[in-house]
């Protein structure tokens, strides 16, 4: 497993990190613990959630998985959305005091004294972004957090965080089938040293094994010629994967891991390298989709 530094931060994280939410509370405690060790074992670091999934309890899980080797992992969660009252769904709520209160609840579900990377889980150009980077500004201060990040698609969003804040990461969705981020954001991003960690880098799944359909403006027939290049590499979870991170924005692709098969399937095919001049036909197959809002 290789390794980058985030941002400007001290923290270095693995290629391939674990993106909690696929994880299934009812497989139990026991079960999810040991996959998470296993992935550990196989060197993965870094170790993304957030406080809504599951209502918390996704924290609180990873929170006791991990607390017998904090010192060696990173774990990463996200602020910004509130549960309604009757938790039937959620409101955006991005506040200065929101974040330095729920800071807390996450630390309590997740067992640490601190978060390695906490994420604002979305954003708009109405939010006070100038309150949001103070929140977070002085949590590093006092020592609950060691970096922070956005978590948004958005490229005006995300020029704003760059132009106002130290943020060291932005997790966007980067795939063979989303190469939005390629117009703009990933180079500007590289540009002042902040990275990206990618999510969606499968395609909801279109680039190893799930039926094609339409697609971010993708049509079927588009989405099926690109299955089919990427099935003639004869490793499409490699393929997907080396070819957002082969970006030098990029720092690591999340990935979601519901079962041990699908965590030896990901790093058994991943520790084989697919040569550039494929990863550089499969960029050349279709044109580039864009962003047709929030520009």
């Amino acid at each position: 497993m290789k390794y980058k530094k985030l941002g400007s931060s001290k923290l270095e994280v693995s290629e391939i990190s674990f993106g909690c939410m696929s994880l299934e509370i009812e497989k139990g405690e026991e079960y999810n613990s040991s996959l998470l060790q296993k992935a550990i074992e196989a060197g993965i670091n870094f170790f993304d959630t957030a406080d809504l999934y599951d209502k918390g309890l996704n924290e609180e899980m990873i929170g006791k998985a991990l607390e017998s080797v904090r010192d060696k992992v990173l774990i990463a969660t996200k602020v910004g959305n509130v549960w309604n009252k009757d938790r039937s769904g959620w409101n955006w709520n991005p506040t200065k005091e929101l974040i330095l209160t729920e800071v807390n609840e996450s630390l309590r579900r997740l067992q640490t004294d601190y978060i390695d990377l906490y994420q604002l889980h979305g954003g708009t150009l109405e939010d006070p972004i100038d309150d949001i980077i103070e929140a977070f500004e002085q949590l590093k201060k006092q020592g609950k957090i060691r970096a922070y990040g956005i978590s948004s698609i958005r490229p005006n969003v995300i020029r704003e965080y760059v132009k106002r804040s130290n943020i060291d990461s932005v997790m966007m969705q980067y795939s063979l089938l989303d190469r939005r981020p390629e117009e703009e954001a990933l180079d500007l991003l590289a540009e002042h040293d902040i990275s990206v960690i990618t999510r969606g880098t499968l395609a909801k799944g279109m680039l190893i094994d799930k039926p094609a359909k339409d697609y971010l403006g993708y049509s079927v027939e588009e989405v099926k010629k690109m299955q089919e290049a990427v099935m003639k590499t004869g490793n499409p979870i490699a393929a997907s994967a080396q070819f957002v991170n082969q970006h030098p924005a990029v720092a690591s692709a999340v990935l979601g891991i519901r079962t041990e098969e699908q965590l030896i399937e990901i790093l058994t095919k991943y520790n084989s390298t697919i040569p550039e001049k494929e990863l550089q036909s499969l960029s050349e197959l279709m044109e580039p989709n864009v962003y047709e809002k929030h520009r």
